[in-house]
């Protein structure tokens, strides 16, 4: 965070400081900003944050202890460090995030990024910040810190040197989008997909457009959307941030994308593809797994075009990434067993695309096998989506099946309808017992997919089976 004082951070945050030891209303603040009190180091500021688990003003005395400088707080609490006292304190972040941002921008040069989309996001931020952390210092987030704290911490972490703000704006309700984007007022706005993740949350997929065009709404004057032109919906904010004097760049495989991939080819060793940048032809082949990475790729190299980066330096930043984030198309294992966990989060386009990137990658003489969870958050979708998976997995001619966690019950008994017969597809209530059964079910020659949203938890049985064979 920059400096501030004590004064000026109760100011933005509409508190009340108490002062401790030799500290005044003067006294100056920059550490970082957390609410977890395992990672405060000397000088930064804790955020006591109340939790249905725990509450974070019981750790402020160890926040202290690890050298905190300040404590912001619901209630003064009985420790000898200076605390700032608020109503909400996430509330208080978010504008303490909205007035640091604002007082760099006025300094210097920072440009704002804010990424949202059904899937995708946390890789397309990773991506970006690939290519853009050459051309500057650039402030990013760490993991998928993309909601209503996670988002202001991220922003909290710019500095008067900051170049680059990537914001990743994740959102379970309407109106989120537009809460978190008009803390920065984004120069450039992308939107890479509108899909079933959280629809239940959000009442439809409809409902989902509406809140993910909150982004679009939120660039300021003269600024950029960057919009996937494959996606009906995101092309059609197009409209909305015309009528906003915003410039608009489309990217993806349809003719009128101004970033346009052809010649998409999957295997072991990786993506490739051709890209079409404004007429001019560029090979692009990424480490990670998977068809729909190149459409992340685009939607980073879009944004970074947009913000005055040459493409082929884009590009051949973006050939360097060997890993878009853990439990992400994340190769495990060894030659022999390969293992792919990408279990951090599945919605049903993400299920598709993992499966027939399973089955893209998979040669002759080695065999698929899909370990599957549930997908959470598809309110009334819920059991047709899952039946759809199943559907897709036979169809596939996926020889084994394994799927975990009554949630996913629904997969697993489409799967059988389809045809999956005999120990093609099997049950398991908890991932301890799909452990058991792939330890000695796996063999030389497989090539397996872990699948599921992360509430499912089986990014970590992925971890156990890559350990197991690597």
């Amino acid at each position: 965070m920059i400096a501030l004082s004590l004064a000026e951070i109760a100011a933005a945050t509409s508190g009340r400081v108490v002062l401790a030891g030799d500290d005044t209303p003067d006294t100056l603040v920059d550490g970082y900003v957390d609410t977890d009190s395992r990672k405060i180091a000397p000088g930064d500021v804790f955020v006591a944050k109340p939790g249905e688990v725990t509450d974070g003003h019981n750790f402020v005395g160890t926040a202290l202890e690890a050298g905190a400088a300040l404590a912001l707080v619901e209630r003064e609490v009985d420790v000898a460090i200076s605390q700032i006292v608020v109503a909400d304190v996430v509330v208080a972040i978010a504008e303490l995030a909205r007035e640091v941002v604002a007082r760099v921008r006025s300094r210097g040069e920072l440009r704002v990024i804010g990424i949202t989309g059904s899937n995708g996001k946390t890789t397309t931020k990773n991506m970006l910040r690939r290519i853009l952390e050459d051309e500057g210092e650039t402030v990013a987030p760490v993991a998928s810190y993309n909601n209503a704290v996670g988002a202001p911490l991220t922003m909290l972490r710019v500095r008067e040197s900051t170049k680059f703000l990537i914001c990743e704006l994740g959102a379970d309700a309407p109106g989120q989008i537009a809460r978190l984007a008009g803390l920065v007022t984004p120069d450039v706005g992308v939107v890479l997909m509108v899909g079933l993740s959280h629809a239940g949350g959000f009442g439809g997929i409809e409902h989902t457009a509406r809140a993910k065009r909150e982004l679009i709404e939120q660039v300021r004057p003269g600024g950029v959307a960057v919009l996937n032109a494959d996606d009906h919906r995101v092309a059609a904010m197009a409209d909305t941030a015309r009528e906003r004097g915003l410039g608009v760049r489309l990217f993806g495989e349809s003719a009128d994308a101004a970033v346009r991939a052809t010649s998409i080819a999957v295997s072991a060793s990786g993506t490739d593809s051709t890209l079409d940048v404004d007429g001019a032809q560029f090979p692009l082949h990424l480490r990670v797994l998977g068809a729909h990475h190149v459409k992340n790729a685009m939607a980073a190299l879009t944004a970074a075009i947009a913000l005055g980066v040459d493409p082929s330096d884009a590009i051949a930043r973006l050939e360097t990434i060997d890993l878009a984030e853990r439990w992400r198309m994340q190769v495990m294992g060894s030659e022999s067993v390969r293992i792919i966990n990408d279990a951090y989060n599945a919605s049903p386009d993400a299920m598709q695309a993992a499966l027939r990137t399973l089955a893209q990658i998979t040669g002759e003489g080695e065999r698929m096998v899909a370990v599957l969870g549930a997908m959470s958050e598809l309110g009334e979708h819920d059991v047709e989506e899952h039946n759809k998976i199943g559907l897709l997995a036979v169809r596939l001619r996926i020889p084994r099946i394994v799927v975990v966690g009554r949630e996913a019950r629904a997969l697993f008994l489409s799967a059988i309808a389809e045809g999956s017969w005999s120990d093609e597809a099997v049950f398991f209530e908890t991932a301890d017992e799909a452990y058991d059964y792939l330890k000695d079910e796996l063999r030389d020659g497989d090539r397996v997919l872990v699948k599921s949203s992360n509430a499912a938890g089986l990014r970590f049985l992925g971890d156990r089976l890559g350990e197991l064979f690597s």
